[in-house]
């Protein structure tokens, strides 16, 4: 990992790309992103009706793409539920088993240097925090589809078990700056102990940079 004056935090002069499936996705060459995603059956059907339609009334008065202040509003009202249902342990929380949690460890792994550059990641029990670039000539959406399409298959055959594992989307957030790059950080960091899970219920991960953030 490069040093820290090294990083690239996203930059609102810069070329940005957007992509919207049921989430919007905003991208940028060589920026820092902080991505979280989950289990299909890691927040109860009602709860996640409720969240999708109070969502979709907000985004017709705010279209993306959003100045600061609105994406603030954004996840301070979506992002912000969503990470405290994913808290509360909902679904049947495979990745607490330590093997599943390992194939999806392996599978954070695999593309390192190649792909990404991995700064740190927290395996939960129904979903995964990871802080992350995404290297030249490669995809957000293209490195998420492959963590996601590689963990499935393996965790299924351990479980004996067929269909989908993963919430077809993700949340993703552009790294703004230093600061924020160190609360990313703190928060995957801090994460297992929010949610109030023991030793050998998570499976966590720093790179030398993410150490040196206090």
């Amino acid at each position: 990992m490069p040093a820290s004056d090294e990083l690239r935090f996203f930059n609102p002069r810069a070329e940005i790309g957007f992509t919207a499936n049921r989430l919007p996705h905003w991208q940028q060459e060589g920026a820092v992103y902080f991505a979280t995603f989950r289990l299909g059956d890691s927040v109860p059907g009602p709860l996640l009706t409720q969240w999708r339609g109070e969502r979709e009334r907000w985004l017709k008065h705010h279209p993306p793409p959003w100045a600061d202040a609105v994406e603030r509003e954004y996840h301070a009202r979506f992002t912000t539920a969503m990470e405290r249902w994913l808290d509360a342990g909902h679904g049947t929380c495979v990745l607490r088993q330590p093997d599943c949690a390992e194939v999806v460890a392996g599978a954070l792994r695999h593309f390192e240097s190649v792909r990404c550059r991995q700064i740190a990641w927290v395996i939960m029990p129904n979903h995964v925090h990871a802080l992350f670039t995404v290297q030249e000539g490669h995809t957000l959406e293209a490195l998420l589809h492959s963590w996601k399409l590689f963990s499935a298959r393996r965790i299924n055959a351990r479980l004996g078990q067929t269909g989908s594992l993963w919430q077809r989307d993700y949340f993703d957030r552009l790294v703004r700056d230093a600061a924020h790059f160190a609360r990313c950080v703190r928060y995957i960091r801090k994460n297992p102990g929010q949610a109030k899970l023991r030793d050998g219920e998570f499976m966590r991960w720093e790179s030398e940079r993410a150490k040196q953030i206090e």
